[in-house]
């Protein structure tokens, strides 16, 4: 269970998140909108320890979690998986390397440094890659994928890390409606197959009523909404967004191809 009560934080004299409570009690796709700057990312850093709190408490099934400091906050940072906006890889390294970075918070620097992975951890890489149909591109440098690739090779890197708790940080912004469409599809099945929370700050009104089971509505900092995505009416995106409500984007409906079967060769020489 997710709890948090009264979390903000204060930049100078803005409180760019101001007084936020909410309770999580299962492991539910909740969605955060709100236009740029209502504090949704600020809130999502804030719950992974990327940010400090100003004032306010945070507990997962009962354990405060903004006062961890050292290994008790890294050991956290590996349960509460982020995925961001603009991927976060490692352009130069090959995709399964990347993917295997999910278990830096868990290794000696040692190994952190010169990337000595077990086998056991390889072969699970590649399992989660064949998961998310980009197995086949596993020897390839982050930086040839398309933008929809190197955000599902960010999601397979927080599966990496076998997270409770799958934090996105608008990771559909910047991405076309097909690849959109996967990246969404994919956190969705990860959601319902695997048991894991995902909170996501999404920017549509649609995205959110099409994959969300709860709605967060944020604006100026505080909670402006909280309810089912059946309840997002047009009142409630002018409370959200203010006079910019009808800038509402529609959801695509575009029929994906399939992913191509994916060659296998790429396996053995991870492994050799």
């Amino acid at each position: 269970m997710l709890d948090v009560r009264q979390v903000s934080r204060i930049f100078g004299a803005r409180r760019a998140v101001d007084g936020v409570s909410f309770t999580i009690d299962r492991p539910a796709f909740v969605g955060i909108i709100g236009r740029s700057g209502a504090g949704k990312s600020t809130l999502l850093r804030m719950m992974n320890r990327l940010t400090d709190a100003s004032e306010g408490r945070i507990f997962v099934n009962g354990r405060e979690i903004l006062g961890l400091k050292g290994a008790a906050q890294r050991e956290w940072q590996s349960q509460c998986a982020m995925i961001f906006q603009q991927f976060n890889l490692v352009p130069r390294l090959d995709v399964a390397s990347n993917v295997l970075h999910g278990l830096l918070n868990r290794l000696s620097t040692f190994r952190t440094v010169f990337n000595l992975w077990s086998r056991a951890d390889i072969l699970r890489a590649l399992d989660i890659l064949e998961r998310l149909g980009i197995a086949d591109q596993a020897t390839k440098r982050a930086e040839a994928l398309s933008g929809g690739q190197q955000q599902r090779v960010a999601i397979a890197r927080a599966l990496m890390q076998d997270p409770k708790i799958i934090l996105a940080d608008e990771p559909i912004a910047s991405l076309d409606p097909m690849n959109a469409q996967l990246v969404m599809d994919t956190l969705k099945r990860i959601n319902v197959e695997d048991g894991r929370m995902v909170i996501a700050n999404l920017h549509t009104l649609d995205t959110a009523r099409r994959y969300c089971d709860r709605v967060i509505g944020m604006r100026d900092g505080r909670i402006v909404f909280d309810g089912t995505p059946e309840q997002l009416s047009a009142g409630v995106a002018r409370d959200i967004y203010g006079a910019d409500a009808g800038f509402n984007e529609a959801a695509t409906s575009t029929a994906l191809p399939d992913d191509p079967a994916p060659d296998h060769a790429w396996a053995e020489r991870m492994l050799a």
